[in-house]
């Protein structure tokens, strides 16, 4: 991405993720401006917090008027989109949330992507916290509202990019899963099963698309995996690096948890 980026305009900024980024590029000095036609906490208090714009509903001269030098178009986007038709019909570089995501968060940093069906939010919040507390100063991005970091993202100083990685699709002109776009270097698993029927066929279907994701890590990447569910030792039989096992049950883990205890 160039390095003339001065402003950025999110359609559909108040998603999770799209909101995160919008902060995030907001705190490192850029000019940001959205709009969306759903405003909802904890998103639209963030970015009112933050000072953020928003416009309420999508207009061709919302992002026309913002002279952008990127647009980013979220997953919730429809193809007929005023806003997304008017960057595209005008020739403005545009990217999906996810592709935006990694090119100006992520890339260069030690990718850090925690996926599965159930348990990702909490789980990405769990590591983000985890390497803070140990002094390796992470950066975060996440799916929610992390009351340890009492936001959704933090840039830190260290060389971890923790991000929460979806499996839905990335944007009405990219079909492929959101967490391909990551390029982990560690990947947490914490869950394979049949979820968004609205893109995924069965459950083969899903695991088709964590397979595809663990056949591109690298050779000197990690997998962290529940091993305990018999789906994600599915998607994990053909790592190409190291799986490391994690869970309650009695099998063989590197990682199990013992006497638990759930207080108020």
């Amino acid at each position: 991405m160039s390095e003339a980026l001065r402003r950025v305009h999110f359609v559909a900024i108040a998603g999770t993720g799209m909101g995160s980024l919008a902060g995030l590029l907001h705190a490192r000095g850029l000019a940001v401006s959205g709009s969306d036609d759903q405003l909802y906490p904890p998103m639209s208090t963030l970015l009112e917090r933050a000072g953020i714009p928003v416009h309420e509903g999508f207009r061709a001269e919302n992002v026309l008027e913002a002279s952008p030098d990127l647009v980013v178009i979220g997953n919730a986007v429809r193809p007929d989109n005023p806003e997304a038709r008017a960057a595209i019909d005008e020739g403005l570089p545009y990217r999906s949330f996810s592709d935006a995501l990694y090119e100006l968060a992520i890339a260069g940093r030690h990718s850090v992507v925690v996926t599965g069906t159930h348990g990702k939010t909490t789980t990405t919040s769990l590591v983000a916290y985890l390497l803070r507390e140990v002094g390796a100063d992470p950066s975060m991005l996440v799916g929610g509202f992390a009351h340890d970091f009492d936001g959704s993202f933090r840039e830190g100083g260290g060389p971890h990019f923790v991000v929460e990685g979806d499996e839905y699709d990335t944007a009405f002109f990219d079909k492929t899963p959101k967490f391909l776009h990551y390029h982990p270097r560690t990947l947490v698993i914490t869950s394979v099963e049949f979820d968004h029927a609205d893109i995924y066929r069965d459950l083969d279907h899903v695991k088709q698309a964590f397979r595809t994701l663990v056949s591109r890590m690298p050779a000197d990447g990690t997998i962290v995996a529940a091993l305990c569910h018999g789906n994600v030792r599915d998607v994990v039989a053909d790592a190409p690096c190291r799986v490391v096992g994690y869970g309650l049950c009695d099998r063989a883990l590197d990682w199990r948890a013992r006497d638990l205890r759930a207080d108020a």
